[in-house]
């Protein structure tokens, strides 16, 4: 447990340039201390004590704005951003290296028992608002835009955008989509660029025969 929070402290450094030491992470993070409580509350969890853990997370929800299960199975180096508005389900599990924004949820769409929230792989970014329902799977490198709704299995190494949730670029191979702005692949600038380019088109083709887009060619 404390390994996985020592990681977790030094993923905040990675991924935050406001973090400017560790008291500062340790005192005035939400996300970092939603996590510290999902980890105790998971411990005793996991050795059967059930109320002890679910009491503890209780507690963390109030404190935090965050609520997570102590059943969920969260692997290291996880950071939550802001955090206010996030829940995470009791069969939600989640890889190494992730990354997930304020006002997600890891949720469930039935109310049987058994697995029923998502798998979330590895190295996955979450933006705000995002809904990840029901036991679906997140490939590794994924990213998820902000408030996508994602009701079904999602390849590696893909962005995910709408509702519901559809795959709009994917990187084959071993290479990760970059996570800077600048560099995110941006598909619905390029379909406007694309029909930016055939109105050209259409209108040199237009111009060429001589008649001028909104003529009205019928005899009077």
């Amino acid at each position: 447990m404390f390994r996985n929070l020592r990681k977790d402290i030094g993923t905040i450094f990675e991924r935050d340039p406001a973090a400017k030491s560790v008291p500062e992470i340790v005192l005035c993070y939400p996300g970092f201390h939603a996590v510290l409580i999902y980890r105790i509350s998971h411990w005793f969890w996991g050795r059967g004590m059930c109320l002890a853990g679910r009491f503890i997370s209780h507690v963390g929800r109030f404190l935090t704005g965050v609520e997570i299960h102590p059943g969920a199975v969260i692997g290291s180096a996880f950071f939550i951003d802001h955090g206010m508005g996030v829940v995470i389900g009791e069969t939600a599990e989640v890889g190494n290296n992730v990354t997930i924004y304020h006002g997600v949820t890891l949720g469930g769409t039935t109310w049987k028992k058994g697995k029923r929230h998502p798998t979330i792989g590895n190295n996955v970014v979450i933006g705000t608002g995002a809904k990840v329902l029901g036991p679906v799977k997140i490939g590794d490198n994924a990213r998820i835009g902000a408030n996508s709704v994602v009701i079904s299995d999602t390849p590696p190494n893909s962005v995910v955008v709408g509702i519901p949730g559809k795959v709009v670029f994917r990187v084959e191979g071993e290479k990760r989509i970059a996570l800077d702005k600048e560099f995110m692949p941006d598909p619905q600038g390029r379909a406007i660029t694309s029909l930016l380019d055939r109105v050209t088109r259409l209108e040199e083709r237009l111009n060429r025969l001589g008649e001028p887009a909104g003529e009205d060619k019928r005899d009077v």
